[in-house]
This record gives structure tokens, sequence and C-alpha cells, in this order.
């Protein structure tokens, strides 16, 4: 199953002025490097936790409907399905209604449950099914404290190892220790 990011979080769970604060840094010499740094910092907890901090859209793609009725997430939490499509004989995605999908949001992961009753059966074998949904916590002020924390030490890491070329990929204990309630293990 492909997931395709549709719409990006419009802000982040970290400002740039809390970070340069956190950083102690005065000027603005390096404010598109820090803001990047924020940037990169908030999807690698992402990517380790596999949660969305903010709200942001998501596409799942899929050959076919479970057998079981469910569709999974690859992110929590799971808000709301937002569209749904399938691909007809001629290619062309013909839309379902999104009362089909009663979405599990109190899981992790995210678990999207369907009336097999009422869905289309696509009628091209690869990628004939799209659901779109919304994933994350909400705002930036909704993002659990520990997870903001990891991305400060993320950046104040990245900023002060910025010349280096012998980082390594492991997350640092602390941090890793601050994601690991946070993580959702693959069904």
């Amino acid at each position: 199953m492909a997931a395709i990011l549709i719409e990006a979080p419009a802000s982040e769970p970290l400002s740039l002025a809390e970070a340069k604060n956190y950083l102690r840094v005065e000027h603005n010499a390096d404010d598109a490097l820090i803001a990047s740094q924020i940037s990169a910092s908030r999807i690698q907890v992402e990517s380790r936790t596999r949660r969305a901090l903010l709200t942001q859209t998501w596409r799942i793609v899929l050959d076919r409907w479970p057998q079981s009725g469910v569709v999974v997430s690859p992110l929590s939490p799971l808000r709301e399905v937002v569209a749904a499509r399938v691909r007809d004989e001629t290619g062309v995605a013909q839309s379902l209604d999104t009362d089909i999908f009663i979405p599990n949001t109190a899981s992790a992961p995210g678990l999207i449950a369907f009336d097999a009753s009422r869905v289309i059966h696509p009628a091209q074998d690869i990628a004939g099914i799209e659901i779109d949904f919304e994933a994350g916590y909400g705002a930036a002020a909704d993002v659990p404290a520990s997870l903001v924390q990891a991305i400060r030490l993320l950046v104040a890491r990245a900023y002060e190892y910025r010349e280096r070329s012998d980082k390594s990929d492991a997350m640092p204990e602390g941090i890793a220790e601050l994601l690991a309630p946070y993580r959702v293990l693959s069904l």
C-alpha cells in the first residue's frame, strides 16, 4: 500500500522564534537554516513514530479492497476520511461517498473500516483505489510536549553539528526515549 502526502502541515510544532531562543541565537543570518532544520526534525520524528504531528492530508493507494473490511492507516492519529475514489475501466476516478468509511480515530495505527456492500470494485488491477484522509494531532498546541522536545533536541544537534559530514543516522538515546512511548508498531 502506497501513501502519498497530499497536503503538508501549514506550520511547524516548534516556531522559528522558539527554536532560536532554545539555541540562544540572537541574529537572523541562520533563520532559513534553522527553519529547514525544524521541518527536517519534525519529519524525522514523524517517520520514527509513524505519527503525523500536525494536521495533514495523505492518500492511500490500494489495488483491491481488503477482505477484512478494514484499511490500516500508515499514520496516526487518524482524524477523518475526506475523499475516496475508484478507477473505472477507462481509468477515470469515480468518487465514493465518504459515509461508507468509519475511521477508528482511537486506535494506533488508525483503522478505516468500510461497508463492503457499498464499495465499488476497481476495474484496473493496479492502484485502482484512492482514499484521502487527514491525520495529526491538530495545531501546534495539540502536539504532545515530549515530541516537541524531541524536535528541539534534534534541531539543536543539527545546528551544532551542521558542518560535520560524519553524522550518524542513529537516533541519540535521550531523543529515542522521548519518542518510544509514541511509536506506532505495524500490524
